[in-house]
């Protein structure tokens, strides 16, 4: 990775009461992409990951298949597409973090920089627990029993169903899978009041009754438990009773944190190389894992399910908001990541094809991977003798129950758990390496002179954000996971996307922003003018307003997991992590409008916001004519 050749040396002058205040700062070399692939492929790791795999598959399957996708696409276009293109810009544009990038902006959104970390920053934390479960399960699947298959745990229920154990009781025909054992059917009708039986059938012939095997009981999947009650150790964990720390749990998470330290040692000079990797790799496991997927029975019933549009899903509310909030999660906007990634480019890069070139992979990503899981679901589905909709009950259940439950029946069933966890693992890790040099340049922008130690703030950064997650290798973690994720990555965010939006088109000005671009070298057809300055000025603005209403309204804020509703101080505290990523856009307000000149200045654009090529030619004099006469035009507004 190279380095900026220069060492900028900016007079920076401001206006106040007093009169003229000069303040001379020396910005110590700041890093630069060797090149624009290194660049792509970052956001391209950044954007794609763990949730394109078994998220984005989830929303297909509760929203009527392939119909999810018109959603989904008109999202992406209207507001998913446009903030992530506007924060690219202000990032090349400014060669700034969000912090300073937005407060130059607009004064009185000083705070919203600070709202875009807050939240990289308690995704961080909690999005590391999933990859400390994934390097669990990687562990595990080197060894020569996949224990989640089977129901003869300790920590088992005598509802748990192995499908393994059920194949094996059926090469007696009359013998069945019940209570963790193989057991005469005729014993099992008896014990159910059934007084005759077939090979599928418990019969009540006097009661004109009768009932199928995999209705007659509760039957919990073995890989089910094995998530649940071991890798979660959740075994009646409560709020009031968190239980012990998962030792196995808090040496996957450290590991995790180690491994991320050691790919960000040397700042962006290392996630360009390493990006290589994680960004490109996890597309030949999903082929090789495609390829396996079509060859399986059953598979091709899990593909057509997917494929095939149910409209009649389209007309209700809740499609639109989950298209949204993948959108968000799924493209990582309202982070701050993205303006990080885009202030070390190139001025003149064209970040417009990187936009969407990026999302229309990431849409590719997502297609795709629904294609391998749901060949698998498809396969799962007829072992088990269920529809597909049976299937997957939650987010969590698709990575961590359906694919192991289904590998166990695959030949070299250890070969593809070790493959298709490595494939998350990577995809994982990729997404948190922007996060982590979003607050890392934040702080570095704030302090230059720590530019030296580089080294020691990402470790600073990464031990804080392993130390905060502790709490969640508890048995009862996977309840404060649930209320980070649904507060931190939904209706808070939405409303981050939303005054990002107004600062810039609405405040700082549409025509003043597009004119910006120009200086970019990045120039529009008449077409693509007028689209961008639609999106940014209404369409993308009043789509995340209409979705935050919509959640609000629709929303049980009590938050649960399973059958468990948590109590209303635990609701609280989840409310509390969305509002906390709100909190510094009035904090920061109040001592803008005590320092402002005029209420109005607050909402024009400072006189330090400047072209990135500008900070490193401006000498004294041509700062200060720029600050004294500051180049706003009202005209450019809107």
């Amino acid at each position: 990775m190279a380095e900026s050749k220069k060492t900028s040396q900016v007079k920076r002058v401001s206006l106040g009461v007093g009169g003229v205040f000069v303040e001379h700062q020396d910005d110590l070399k700041r890093g630069a992409w060797a090149n624009q692939i290194e660049f792509i492929l970052s956001c391209i790791g950044y954007a794609v990951g763990i949730g394109n795999v078994w998220r984005f598959p989830f929303f297909i399957y509760r929203n009527g298949g392939g119909a999810f996708l018109i959603p989904f696409i008109l999202m992406l276009i209207t507001m998913g597409l446009p903030i992530f293109f506007l924060e690219l810009c202000m990032g090349q544009y400014t060669r700034l973090g969000p912090i300073k990038a937005f407060s130059r902006m607009a004064p009185a959104f000083h705070g919203l920089g600070y709202c875009t970390l807050v939240v990289i920053f308690f995704v961080l934390i909690y999005y590391m627990i999933i990859i400390a479960w994934i390097l669990f399960y990687i562990f595990i699947s080197f060894s020569s029993k996949l224990s989640w298959a089977y129901c003869d745990n300790d920590f088992n229920t005598n509802n748990c169903y192995s499908n393994l154990q059920a194949e094996e009781c059926k090469t007696n025909s009359s013998s069945i899978f019940y209570n963790k054992t193989c057991i005469a059917i005729r014993t099992v009708c008896s014990s159910l009041g059934y007084d005759s039986y077939n090979s599928t059938h418990c019969l009540a012939p006097s009661k004109n009754a009768e009932k199928a095997f995999e209705d007659l009981y509760q039957r919990v999947l073995s890989s089910e438990e094995y998530f649940r009650d071991y890798v979660l150790g959740l075994r009646g964990a409560t709020w009031e009773n968190f239980g012990g720390i998962r030792w196995e749990l808090f040496g996957c998470l450290t590991l995790a944190w180690v491994v991320c330290f050691l790919c960000l040692v040397r700042g962006i000079q290392t996630i360009g190389k390493v990006v290589y990797f994680t960004a490109l790799f996890p597309y030949i496991i999903l082929t090789i894992l495609l390829i396996r997927g079509v060859t399986l029975d059953g598979a091709d019933n899990g593909m057509l399910w997917y494929i095939y549009p149910d409209f009649s899903k389209l007309g209700g509310a809740n499609v639109w908001a989950d298209a949204a909030s993948q959108i968000f999660y799924s493209l990582g906007i309202g982070c701050g990541s993205l303006v990080t990634l885009a202030s070390y480019s190139n001025f003149s890069n064209n970040c417009h094809r990187d936009a969407i070139f990026v999302t229309c992979t990431n849409l590719f990503t997502s297609v795709f991977a629904g294609l391998v899981i749901f060949s698998i679901l498809g396969f799962l589905a007829q072992k088990m003798g269920i529809p597909i909709d049976k299937v997957v009950q939650s987010a969590e259940g698709l990575a961590f129950v359906a694919y192991p439950e289904a590998v166990v029946q695959m030949p070299w069933s250890n070969l593809w758990a070790i493959l298709f966890f490595v494939m998350l693992f990577i995809l994982g890790l990729g997404s948190q390496f922007a996060g982590v040099q979003a607050i890392n340049t934040a702080i570095l922008d704030w302090r230059p002179d720590l530019r030296k130690y580089e080294s020691f703030v990402v470790l600073a950064i990464c031990t804080t954000c392993w130390l905060l997650a502790i709490p969640m290798v508890f048995d009862g973690g996977i309840y404060l996971f649930k209320l980070m994720d649904w507060h931190t990555a939904s209706w808070a965010v939405l409303l981050i996307g939303f005054a990002e939006l107004i600062v810039a088109s609405w405040f700082y000005g549409c025509n003043r922003f597009l004119a910006n671009l120009t200086e970019m070298k990045i120039k529009f057809g008449y077409f693509l003018h007028g689209y961008w300055w639609i999106c940014w000025v209404a369409l993308a603005p009043i789509t995340c307003l209409a979705v935050f209403g919509y959640q609000l309204y629709q929303t049980d804020f009590r938050g649960s997991y399973g059958n468990y509703i948590f109590p209303s101080w635990a609701s609280a505290l989840g409310i509390g992590i969305g509002l906390a990523t709100l909190v510094p856009m009035p904090i920061f307000f109040i001592p803008q409008v005590w320092k402002a000149e005029s209420f109005r200045s607050l909402f024009r654009p400072s006189p330090l916001w400047r072209a990135a090529e500008q900070k490193d030619t401006l000498d004294t004099d041509s700062v200060s004519t720029a600050v004294v006469n500051p180049t706003y035009d009202s005209s450019y507004r809107f």
